[in-house]
């Protein structure tokens, strides 16, 4: 199937705003989602965006039963390693279900990987829930290293009550 992978645009946002949803669905997730396509496009295309986004697209004739020709996105944002320097931290990769296993997923995390190097990231990082093999076999067949099978890392987070909490003891 032909399809096309390119920068996300404001217009777009609306389009991965409903795959966001698609996915947080999929991930047994759907009350965490708490953003907007509003926000979306201010905190990706104003002055400072804090990320960027890939879409897949394709052509009209193969748009799904829905609708859509925006059927996948790879939204990722660049942090820091004290130890290795510049990455890439790739929050979301999503593909519609009906798309899959038809390279757009490997396109889009391809070309995530492609704009690391592009800027000289050493790294591309990203986390997958324990649950959901398909996605771990997918991305250990394309070389990635499971840190927390060997390294032993954990992903944590500080959010609402906790992070006011905290942000309440800072001097």
């Amino acid at each position: 199937m032909k399809f096309n992978i390119c920068a996300a645009k404001p217009e777009d946002c609306k389009d991965i705003a409903r795959m966001i949803m698609e996915l947080a669905v999929y991930e047994k997730m759907p009350d965490q989602v708490k953003i907007s396509y509003k926000e979306l496009e201010k905190d990706g295309f104003g002055p400072n965006p804090f990320y960027q986004c890939l879409v897949a697209e394709v052509p009209e004739e193969h748009k799904s039963k829905d609708g859509h020709t925006k059927v996948g996105y790879a939204l990722f944002f660049y942090t820091y390693s004290t130890w290795k320097g510049r990455t890439v931290y790739m929050e979301d990769l999503y593909v519609m279900p009906e798309y899959r296993g038809k390279g757009m997923g490997k396109a889009l995390m391809a070309t995530v990987a492609k704009v690391a190097k592009e800027q000289h990231c050493v790294r591309l990082q990203f986390s997958v829930l324990d649950w959901n093999k398909p996605s771990l076999d997918f991305y250990l067949s394309k070389g990635a290293e499971d840190l927390t099978a060997k390294e032993g890392w954990h992903f944590l987070r500080f959010h609402g009550i906790a992070l006011d909490n905290l942000a309440q003891e800072a001097p």
